[in-house]
């Protein structure tokens, strides 16, 4: 049994060595300020959480992850785990109690609830014309403006390791994840990547919600964001694009696990964020599939994932 069943990824923590580039990336990506102090930076989307990103001042590294839980009975069955914190008080914007620990690379990770929620953001009207609802826009003329995507959620995140099969193990015996696909390379032992969600039962959830993929490195290789639709994920490109300063990794493509159509960028750090549209979503009746690379790691349109993608990853 794990220890707890988190419901929900809630932020990543990363440390930049400038909160105004860091900003200014974020913006442009399609976040929202909440709050700033003097040194971490506090972002959200237009979903009610009061943060999905965390930005720490200092010398660039990725901090770790933090999962939602759906009480405190939660957090005290998990602060009885051998190596994990007490019961702390976030003293920090958007408040809550969480419990962290160190996961087998060094990370931390945390398990909170009781994050202050906002009010939530507007958002662009999108009504579509297609398929057999060719009417639901009549008389109405599509007009988007110009700018960056709209980040609603936090979505995933992924971590590179050199055994991703035994390292999986420990987030799914801590956080409750269950697995959805597996991909190999040569024979099915050979697991070289590990797509997992979170475990609520009849509800349904995202197709994954964590991943540990195999490599020689150690860190992150990227987070992901949902945004809010297909011309979401176009616009945000366009408006990244023309920025003329941020590096496009891959995409724009839909994938195969997960069904996301995505678009992947670096911040000036060389972190990957990712933005993505329309997920497969499962429940507890969802059976793990097991694929080679060659079917699970492609697009089913768009380009072929980089090998510098495949082999990317930032302590």
């Amino acid at each position: 049994m794990p220890v707890v069943k988190v419901t929900d990824i809630a932020y990543g923590r990363l440390q930049s060595p400038s909160l105004d580039e860091a900003e200014e990336f974020l913006t442009n990506f399609g976040m929202v300020r909440s709050e700033r102090t003097r040194d971490a930076l506090y972002m959200r989307g237009t979903d009610p959480d009061h943060h999905i990103h965390v930005t720490h001042l200092g010398p660039s590294r990725f901090i770790g992850l933090a999962f939602f839980v759906e009480s405190e009975e939660d957090l005290a069955r998990f602060a009885k785990t051998p190596g994990a914190s007490g019961i702390e008080h976030l003293d920090e914007p958007g408040g809550g109690k969480r419990v962290r620990i160190g996961d087998p690379h060094g990370y931390q990770m945390e398990v909170l609830c009781g994050m202050q929620q906002l009010a939530p953001l507007p958002t662009r009207r999108n009504v579509l014309n297609w398929g057999d609802q060719k009417l639901r826009r009549a008389g109405e003329l599509m007009r988007l403006a110009r700018g960056p995507s709209q980040v609603k959620r936090i979505a995933h995140a992924v971590i590179m390791t050199p055994d991703a099969r035994e390292r999986i193990k420990w987030y799914r015996e801590m956080f409750g994840f269950v697995c959805s696909d597996e991909v190999y390379e040569g024979t099915p032992d050979n697991i070289i990547a590990s797509f997992n969600r979170c475990d609520r039962g009849e509800t349904f959830v995202d197709h994954h919600v964590f991943l540990c993929i195999k490599g020689d490195k150690v860190g992150l290789n990227h987070l992901s964001f949902e945004v809010q639709s297909i011309d979401d994920v176009m616009l945000g490109h366009e408006h990244l694009k023309r920025a003329g300063k941020y590096r496009h990794v891959w995409g724009i493509g839909r994938h195969v696990l997960g069904s996301q159509v995505y678009d992947y960028w670096q911040d000036p750090w060389g972190r990957v964020h990712e933005h993505w549209t329309d997920t497969d979503v499962l429940n507890v009746h969802h059976r793990t599939n097991v694929m080679p690379a060659a079917e699970g790691l492609v697009s089913q349109w768009g380009e072929p994932v980089p090998q510098e993608f495949i082999s990317h990853a930032i302590p």
